[in-house]
């Protein structure tokens, strides 16, 4: 890039602009690297506990799968409309975001953030400090889900006080107690923490705590098409309790306390279970058509270059 370029790059996008060297590449290559062990991950998840989930019984209601698929798409289509109104990115955005949401499940928690702030560095010219705003919907996604929390624990805890025991109780009070003080410093300090401004970072908080709701809801319906014998209200219960289980930092095996919670409210136990496994392996079979269907594209449209 001549200095004549550089020139005409505007200032806020100066400390972007690409140089000729390994460090121009390195982006492309932690996402190359992130995609692999994106597959090699669904990999081993699919073929370890997978394919038995998909074994087990399969709803028929067709609202069940429309329902499940809005499920899917809504953290990153939350994220798409969150990144849309930070960059305009384009709808190959979405792309990336699910990618994001992939990684994060099936690799390591986290690094889903990495490969999305490699494919923004790599368009460099489209967007402003990609790694303070990605850290910033990164931390404001985590406090929106304590809020969120916190908010259902008020609700249901004195619906559970008859269904957990003293040892129980303590565990979410204490896990309580953690997920309020793993906010307080970044609120605290928030001046320092946070790269955006301030009406943007109650837009996106905003925007997160709607993206929590409508996934609850959705959840909700999803299950309630699968078992319409339990009520809808039943299950927006219980899908508050599966967000609330999912935050709690000092439960060891969140997915058994919540499948033990959800059992002694509504029996079924084997309907239940069965509901469980397939709604988790269905998620990762599409998690293999959608990488494997990405990466058709990518080869498609090289080939084409």
């Amino acid at each position: 890039m001549t200095s004549q370029r550089i020139a005409d790059v505007p200032a806020d996008l100066a400390g972007l602009v690409p140089l000729k060297t390994l460090k121009r590449r390195w982006p492309a290559v932690i996402g190359a690297v992130l995609t692999l062990a994106m597959v090699v991950g669904l990999g081993r998840e699919l073929l370890g506990q997978g394919l038995a989930g998909l074994g087990r019984s399969v709803p028929g209601d067709p609202r069940f799968y429309l329902c499940f698929a809005a499920l899917y798409m809504s953290l990153p289509t939350g994220d798409y409309i969150i990144f849309r109104r930070l960059w305009g990115i384009p709808p190959s955005g979405l792309i990336a975001l699910i990618k994001k949401r992939i990684a994060n499940e099936v690799v390591f928690g986290y690094s889903g953030e990495a490969y999305f702030y490699a494919w923004a560095r790599v368009r460099a010219r489209m967007v402003t400090a990609p790694f303070g705003a990605v850290k910033d919907v990164s931390i404001l996604s985590a406090i929106a889900g304590n809020a969120i929390t916190l908010l259902m624990i008020a609700i249901a805890l004195p619906l559970a006080r008859g269904l957990l025991n003293a040892d129980q109780m303590r565990t979410v009070l204490g896990s309580t107690a953690i997920v309020m003080a793993t906010s307080l410093p970044f609120l605290i300090f928030s001046k320092k923490v946070f790269s955006l401004d301030r009406p943007l970072l109650w837009w996106v908080f905003g925007a997160h705590c709607l993206r929590l709701l409508a996934g609850s809801v959705l959840i909700a319906l999803t299950w309630h098409f699968a078992l319409p014998d339990v009520s809808i209200g039943m299950w927006l219960f219980l899908a508050a309790g599966r967000l609330l289980v999912s935050r709690l930092p000092l439960v060891p095996n969140k997915d058994l306390l919540f499948a033990n919670f959800a059992i002694i409210l509504i029996g079924q136990d084997r309907a239940l279970s069965e509901l469980v496994a397939f709604t988790a392996a269905l998620t990762l079979l599409v998690h293999v058509v959608l990488i494997g269907a990405f990466g058709l594209h990518a080869l498609l449209t090289r080939s084409r270059e």
